[in-house]
């Protein structure tokens, strides 16, 4: 009996040699007016490091061709790639390269499970993505004061483009000096089409489409941000909650922070407590 028990431990050990504990793979998702770097400086990468969550570089799409930038060699542990996109192109625009990126990740990691995190916008483009028919599989999306449903304030920044920077009305400046920090109106101009994508959820619009499309049977959460009873001073609360969208009614689960729009260290918090619960 002895000898059974040892040689059943042996084999359970070669098995455990042979077939090593499969790592997941994270990838965060800016939004509209950020960068990759925006994780970093949020305090939100530093939070995912000090978790085990490993650093593994930034990923960014040229003509199709994506590259790995700073690479950081990983191999067992959980990998963090930062993806990075053009912030102010159209939604669907973003999606393609990210989908691009997503490729990049299943190849490179055969097996292992993807998570996907976006931040405002970067959640709309993360989901315009997951309904790609040919998007990589993907075990959970995670949507930060993310405006599923569009905002409001899209249409103040749109007030700014279609009328004289210097002379448009009360909102439309304050949009401006809330998000980018400054009267920065070439900036909004070029984003417009991305602004239009943004805009409340209305027909023909592109939440609104994208809000009825089929979407992958995977885990989905929401963190919805609370600087106010009604959301985060630029996303409404119902617009970042992933269940008032149609076709994830009841399918997402909430995790609601007490913060203003912008990433800050609690997030990281929020996303060790949701990967570590998987």
């Amino acid at each position: 009996m002895k000898n059974y028990l040892k040689q059943l431990a042996a084999a359970m050990l070669m098995l455990v040699a042979v077939h090593p504990a499969q790592a997941d793979v994270l990838l965060l998702v800016h939004g509209w007016a950020a960068n990759a770097n925006t994780w970093a400086q949020s305090g939100v990468l530093p939070t995912l490091q000090q978790a085990d969550w490993r650093y593994a570089g930034v990923l960014t799409t040229t003509h199709n061709q994506v590259m790995l930038v700073a690479p950081v060699q990983t191999t067992s542990s959980n990998k963090v790639y930062l993806a990075h996109l053009v912030a102010e192109a159209p939604l669907m625009l973003q999606a393609g390269q990210l989908l691009a990126e997503l490729d990049y990740v299943a190849q490179h990691h055969p097996g292992e499970k993807i998570i996907l995190a976006g931040h405002s916008a970067g959640g709309v483009v993360a989901r315009l993505a997951l309904i790609h028919q040919n998007a990589p599989a993907v075990n959970t999306l995670i949507t930060i004061a993310t405006p599923n449903l569009g905002t409001p304030r899209a249409l103040d920044g749109l007030e700014v483009v279609d009328s004289k920077p210097f002379f448009c009305p009360g909102p439309g400046i304050d949009f401006m000096k809330t998000v980018l920090g400054g009267n920065n109106y070439d900036y909004l101009k070029v984003s417009r089409a991305a602004l239009i994508d943004l805009a409340p959820a209305s027909t023909g619009s592109l939440t609104a489409w994208l809000n009825h499309q089929s979407h992958p049977a995977i885990e989905y959460h929401a963190i919805i941000h609370l600087a106010q009873q009604q959301g985060d001073g630029i996303v409404p609360a119902f617009s970042q909650d992933l269940n008032q969208v149609a076709a994830l009614s009841g399918k997402a689960q909430q995790h609601v922070l007490v913060s203003g729009h912008g990433l800050t260290p609690a997030d990281g918090q929020v996303l060790v407590s949701i990967l570590s619960g998987r």
